[in-house]
Parts: C-alpha cells; sequence; structure tokens
C-alpha cells in the first residue's frame, strides 16, 4: 500500500493532512462526529451565558448582589478554559470518548446539585466547577476527534461545529426564560442538567479511527517481512510540552492570548452601551440577537471559504484578516451614537466574530499537526483563561474611570488588531517551512488507550483472517504484500506498508 505525506506551506506553516496509516475519511462516521462536536461547542459557549437568565432569581433567594451571581458565568468560563491541561493529560491517557462520557455526567450532576442548593456558595460549586468541569471535558476532545476525522473538509467541518455556539445561544436563552417562568429556578436547572446528559449522547459519537484491517492482520499473523517494516512507536506523552520549541505555535499563543483580552469585550457592553444612550430594554436586547444571528451563518460560510485551494495554504492570514476587521469594527463601532449605528455595528462584528471564532481552531491545527493538537489545545486554552479573566474586568474598570463606553470599545479594538499583526508578521518573519518527515509513521493521533480499544474489538475479526491465510485463503494478499515489499528493497522511495 502506498501512502505519501502531502505537505503544505500556510504562508510558511506546514499543513498536516492527517493520519497516514490511519486516513483522515473526511466523511462518512465524521459527519456524525461534526454533530456531536456542533452540540458540544453550543453547550460549552452557550451555558454560560443562558444561566444569567436566572440570575434576578437567585438574587432574590439568597439576597446577594449581581456582581455576586455574575461570578458563576465566571467561574464557567474559568474551567472552560483553565482545564486545558488536564483535559489534554486525560484524553493521551484514556482516550476522547471515556472523558467525553464522563465530561457528560459531571456537566448533568452539577446542574442537578445547583437546583438543590441552599446558598449561593453551593451554586459557585455544583453549577460553577463541577458543570464547568464536566463542559471543559467535553469541549476539547470533541475537537480533537475533528481534527482526526477531517482534512481536505476540515476548514469547513471546525466552522460548521463552531456555528453550534450562536444556534444553542438563541436557543437556550430563551428556553430558560421559559423554565423559570413555569418551574422556577430550581426546575430550570433541573431539567438543564437532563439536556446535558446529551453530552454523554454525543460522546458516544466519538467512535476511534480503524487501522487498516489487512494490513494489522498480516502483522498479527507474524509475516517476518511486515514485521521487518514495522517500526517501534514511541511512548505517548500525556503532555507534550515540545509544542513550545514549534515558533509557529509560540507565535499563535501570544497572539490569541491578546486577542482573547479584547475579543469577549463588545458582547458584554454594547446592551449596556445601547442603555446608556436611553434606548428601552427590549431594543436594547436585540442588539444581542442580530450580532448571534448574522455570527450563525458567518462561520460556516468563513469555513467553506478557507477550505478552497486557493485561500487554505493562506488560512493563517485569513485569520489575520478576520481580527482586523473584527479590530477595525470595534474602532468604528466606539462612535456610534444613535440605534441604527449600534445595529450596522453589531451586523459587521457578528461578521467578523464569526470569523474569528471558524478559523482559530483551525489555524491552530494546521500548526502543530494532528499529532500534537491534543496537547497544544489545552495549554494555549490555558493561556487564554488568564485573559478572559483579565479582559472583560479591565474594561469594566476602564469604564468606572472614564464613565464613556467608546474608550472600551476603542481599548477591546486595539488589543484585537494588535493581535492580528502579532500573528501575520510573526508568522511572515520567523516561520520557516517544517521540514517534510524521512518516513510516515503507521498511525498518528492515536492515543495507546484508543489503539488497545480498537486491537480488544477487532481480535475476533482479525483472527478469523490470519486463520484463513493459514489456510491459503490470505495467500494472495500476502505475495501482494511481498511484492511491495520486493519493490521497497529494488529501491522504490515512495513505497511503504
Amino acid at each position: 500500500t502506498r501512502h505519501t505525506r502531502q505537505e503544505k506551506s500556510m504562508g510558511g506553516v506546514a499543513l498536516d493532512d492527517g493520519p497516514t496509516g490511519v486516513k483522515a475519511p473526511d466523511g462518512g462516521w465524521g459527519w456524525a462526529v461534526l454533530v456531536g462536536c456542533f452540540v458540544i461547542t453550543g453547550f460549552s459557549y452557550a451555558f454560560p451565558k443562558a444561566v444569567s437568565v436566572f440570575f434576578k432569581e437567585l438574587i432574590r433567594e439568597f439576597g446577594v448582589g449581581y456582581s455576586d451571581t455574575a461570578w458563576i458565568s465566571s467561574i464557567l468560563l474559568a474551567m472552560l478554559y483553565g482545564t486545558g491541561p488536564l483535559c489534554s493529560v486525560l484524553v493521551n491517557k484514556f482516550g476522547c470518548r471515556p472523558v467525553m462520557m464522563v465530561g457528560g455526567l459531571f456537566a448533568s450532576l452539577g446542574m442537578i446539585m445547583a437546583s438543590f442548593a441552599t446558598s449561593i456558595i453551593h451554586i459557585y460549586l455544583s453549577t460553577g466547577v463541577v458543570t464547568g468541569l464536566g463542559l471543559a471535558l467535553n469541549f476539547q476532545p470533541s475537537l480533537i476527534m475533528l481534527n482526526r476525522y477531517f482534512s481536505e473538509k476540515r476548514p469547513l467541518a471546525n466552522g460548521l461545529a463552531a456555528a453550534g455556539s450562536p444556534v444553542a445561544l438563541c436557543c437556550l436563552s430563551p428556553l430558560g426564560q421559559v423554565l423559570q417562568y413555569n418551574y422556577g429556578w430550581r426546575g430550570g436547572f433541573l431539567i438543564l442538567g437532563g439536556m446535558l446528559l446529551n453530552c454523554c449522547a454525543c460522546g458516544a459519537l466519538m467512535r476511534p479511527l480503524l487501522p487498516p484491517k489487512k494490513l494489522k492482520s498480516l502483522e498479527e499473523s507474524g509475516d517476518g517481512a511486515v514485521q521487518e517494516q514495522k517500526k517501534p512507536q514511541p511512548k505517548k506523552r500525556l503532555l507534550d510540552f515540545s509544542v513550545f520549541k514549534d515558533r509557529g505555535f509560540l507565535i499563535y499563543t501570544i497572539a490569541a492570548s491578546v486577542m482573547v483580552l479584547g475579543l469577549f469585550v463588545p458582547p458584554v457592553f454594547v446592551v449596556s452601551y445601547a442603555k446608556e444612550l436611553k434606548y428601552e430594554d427590549t431594543k436594547s436586547a436585540l442588539l444581542l440577537t442580530i450580532l448571534g444571528f448574522v455570527d450563525m451563518f458567518a462561520r460556516p460560510t468563513c469555513g467553506l471559504i478557507a477550505g478552497t485551494k486557493w485561500m487554505r495554504p493562506k488560512t493563517v492570514y485569513l485569520f489575520s484578516f478576520a481580527m482586523i476587521f473584527n479590530g477595525c469594527t470595534d474602532l468604528i463601532g466606539s462612535q456610534a451614537t444613535t440605534y441604527v449605528g449600534l445595529v450596522v455595528f453589531c451586523i459587521f462584528f457578528g461578521m467578523s466574530y464569526g470569523m474569528v471564532g471558524a478559523l482559530q481552531f483551525e489555524v491552530l491545527m494546521a500548526i502543530v499537526g494532528t499529532e500534537k493538537f491534543s496537547s497544544a489545545i489545552g495549554l494555549v486554552l490555558l493561556m487564554e483563561a488568564i485573559a478572559v479573566l483579565l479582559g472583560p474586568p479591565g474594561a469594566g474598570r476602564l469604564l468606572d474611570a472614564t464613565h464613556n463606553y467608546m474608550y472600551v470599545f476603542l481599548l477591546a479594538g486595539c488589543e484585537v488588531t494588535l493581535s492580528a499583526f502579532i500573528l501575520a508578521i510573526g508568522n511572515f518573519l520567523c516561520i520557516r517551512k517544517k521540514q517534510k518527515e524521512p518516513e510516515a509513521k503507521m498511525e498518528m493521533a492515536v492515543t495507546a488507550a484508543e489503539t488497545e480499544e480498537l486491537r480488544r474489538s477487532e481480535d475476533n475479526e482479525d483472527s478469523e483472517v490470519v486463520h484463513k491465510g493459514q489456510n491459503g485463503k490470505a495467500g494472495e494478499v500476502v505475495n501482494i504484500v511481498k511484492g511491495a515489499v520486493e519493490e521497497i528493497k529494488e529501491g522504490s522511495p515512495e513505497t511503504s506498508l
């Protein structure tokens, strides 16, 4: 069997097309994985915002202030981002599917426990910590599996999966209001906890990729020629810090951290900005609906554009353009003083925000490759967690000092624009094209736990194939393999088993 590794320059960054021994199918069961990733992404990003619907009831129930209840969403986001390295270790140790199944149980259990809370501290621990950890254990592995199942269509797959965030936000916020009105906050938390059990169903969809059956059967049958070609696999690291040696990863991490400082600020403050301009609450809240609606269509559209043959090698620069677009929208939007101006701002912000959301993980996948992505995403999310906790509060302090929303939007725009220049200029000047690997590996990005699971699940099939081979029914396949080995010995450089 011939497998050649294709390297595509992405502005100096090597684009990993996926496994060689386990080829990304770019479809098939991958579409089921995409559906699971869509749902998980929606829950992960929209849930911290949807919970805010219950804040008024919690303030009345426990006699606390709005700032006290706001900590619930902050802790959720901190757990989602800050537990990245822990998720990477668990995925590399046990595989994506078991981690996601356990994460679904944690996410549901946290909301169920919160429905019986007797103080705001209990909700911090249950909804914030337990549910936040559960969502984190689902979000990161779902992206890893999406990366394994898609290669050529990966930008489109990332765009479609990212669209889960605005879709879920548009659904969960109204649903939360209905649940609160009919069942109170305790009943609403209980029902949302039941809904989060769907994360377990999504985790069950994350089936590991199957290795080639014929080759695996011949390896286990003890054929000398095949055993000669088999290379010992290095032990998988639970958290691969070698990604920090990659200049592309370092530049991306710095740029992403600076970007996150300002990226989430406008959606947090735009409604308050409208109210400050004396517009009624319903019209002010409509701005977020407009932003989310545009965002919903911008993400898959951007993924489709990024997947074209002309744009795919330049994805990192498209990502830089998306950040400049977003930053300039903030800078121009800071001058808006009418409702129409704010509507126009939300339309363009939704477009740029959707582009950033569709491309951020696609660019990271392309920079570090499939093997190191599970570790890289955990470390990037940890760095972004610090920026997420500093960004909106820092903008709030600026607002308290100046009492002018214009400066808040200007600061956010400058931060996002700066991150775009860091990524684009750093990639153009500092990144050299990665050298082509001398020998393709049999399997990439399949953890030891998943490999062992596959070996057990296919043991019966493999023993049947080997038995047939011993009875002479697999003799033709063995002859083909031996012929390939002879071709290698004759000096064909592109042939590998």
